[in-house]
């Protein structure tokens, strides 16, 4: 099998293709599908349940306090903002590349990181402690004067997650309008038809259209990229600003990119494999698919590990004590040692397996590891946030930090609102892109006939 055949398995026919692909957005999901639906939903519930009883109590129910003012809901913040940094990388950059195994996965991606940014930008506004002034963070027009404090983080924060939310966005529904004009044809009720046809613009599928399509959506694609480095540059400097032991590094903008990318890939074989196996998708998503996400997951991991040993490299080097302590004392052996372990072991040991061809080619073993490595970024950023706040400069300032069972609980349930939106998507929107997975047949088609006639 060629390396353009791996990434199509067979020649379906246009229209079996559609009814495949299309089709996913009616058939009816049976009992294990109910399951995960309701338990997924009840986790939603948790969550806004959470929310509203830290607006009404404050956040003392959380376990923050002095010196640890930052933990779980900042490293749910910057956890759920790298996952959805690899939609767009996937989407914009390797588009721009003309890279041909993004047509299968490029949707599953771009809706993780509408559903991750969403998660992401919650976490920010409850860590205000009165988020109802959460508006202050943009500069509106205000009659009150009132303008945000410029030498805060937090309105870049908000400045570059809206920024990059927005761009997803259009980028995302811009990709959809040719597959909505496909399901307002097909679709077996007229209510769908209706609901998908005022969706779809008016499309009509003409060479005119067709040129104005594909002249914006490279237009979006290159605007869309520069924020891959833009938004979880100005995430990082949340922390590279301060004087914090352990934080103030030039490194933290490229190290925290590519720590946002690989945990972005990651998630997007965590969700692609089971959907791909529920769906039966696999001569759409197949193993090279799986395979490439794979060999990008471990170069992003190699230039994490670098980020690591640059660290470490500096915290030596510098001479500084408080950022040598930091570094070789307090994160390996200090409260939470096991958390910085635990993140050795998933960010750099676990992608070392990819090494092997038999490894990337083993469906499980790739969910597995995807969900290790999850847990590991997910870790970096408690080892980075919370470990680095329990040990600053003075002794007499120390202070062990433990979650409450709101932490928890508000984590737990934004995993579980992500898995709710993720399945709402899987039911109304076609998961992958028809139309573009049927020009690639078509290319595919035309290569073979040029080769019979030559």
């Amino acid at each position: 099998m060629s390396e353009r055949d791996a990434l199509l398995i067979g020649r379906p026919t246009d229209t079996e293709l559609g009814d495949k692909l299309l089709g996913t957005t009616w058939i009816k999901g049976g009992p294990g599908w109910r399951l995960a639906f309701t338990i997924t939903g009840a986790l939603s519930i948790l969550l806004f349940a959470l929310i509203t009883y830290t607006l009404i109590t404050g956040i003392g129910l959380w376990g923050n306090m002095i010196p640890v003012a930052w933990a779980f809901g900042i490293i749910n913040f910057v956890w759920w903002i790298g996952i959805g940094h690899a939609g767009t990388f996937i989407s914009a950059i390797l588009y721009l590349f003309e890279q041909p195994w993004r047509t299968s996965i490029n949707r599953f991606a771009e809706a993780m990181t509408l559903f991750a940014v969403l998660q992401a930008a919650m976490f920010p506004a409850l860590h205000l402690g009165r988020p109802w002034f959460a508006y202050w963070l943009f500069p509106y027009p205000s009659q009150m004067e009132v303008w945000p404090q410029v030498k805060s983080a937090l309105p870049w924060d908000a400045a570059a997650v809206t920024t990059y939310f927005t761009v997803s966005l259009l980028f995302w529904y811009l990709g959809l309008v040719p597959d909505f004009a496909s399901l307002r044809d097909r679709a077996p009720t007229r209510f769908r038809r209706a609901i998908y046809g005022i969706f779809a613009f008016g499309w009509n599928g003409k060479a005119n259209t067709w040129r104005h399509y594909k002249a914006a959506y490279l237009v979006l694609a290159g605007i869309a990229t520069p924020l891959v480095l833009s938004v979880h540059s100005v995430v990082s400097s949340d922390f590279a600003i301060s004087l914090v032991p352990g934080w103030h590094s030039t490194i933290f903008p490229p190290y925290f990119v590519a720590g946002a990318i690989f945990s972005g890939f990651a998630m997007v074989l965590t969700l692609v494999i089971p959907v791909r196996k529920i769906f039966k998708l696999e001569a759409y998503i197949t193993p090279k698919h799986l395979e490439n996400c794979a060999k990008l997951t471990l170069t992003t991991g190699l230039i994490v590990l670098l980020g690591y040993i640059l660290e470490w490299f500096m915290a030596w080097y510098s001479g500084d004590a408080p950022d040598f302590y930091q570094s070789f004392v307090a994160r390996p052996t200090g409260p939470g040692h096991t958390m910085f372990w635990i993140t050795m072991t998933c960010n750099v040991l676990v992608p070392q397996l990819f090494w092997s061809g038999r490894v990337r080619r083993s469906i499980p073993i790739l969910f597995v590891m995807s969900l290790l490595i999850n847990l590991g970024m997910w870790g970096e950023r408690f080892m980075i946030i919370v470990q680095s706040l329990e040990r600053e400069y003075l002794p007499s300032m120390w202070a062990s930090y433990a979650p409450t069972w709101v932490d928890i609980g508000i984590l737990l349930g934004t995993i579980g609102f992500f898995t709710f939106l993720f399945m709402l998507f899987l039911r109304f929107v076609p998961i992958i892109a028809t139309f573009e997975v049927r020009e690639y047949k078509h290319s595919l088609e035309h290569a073979e006939r040029k080769a019979n006639h030559a």
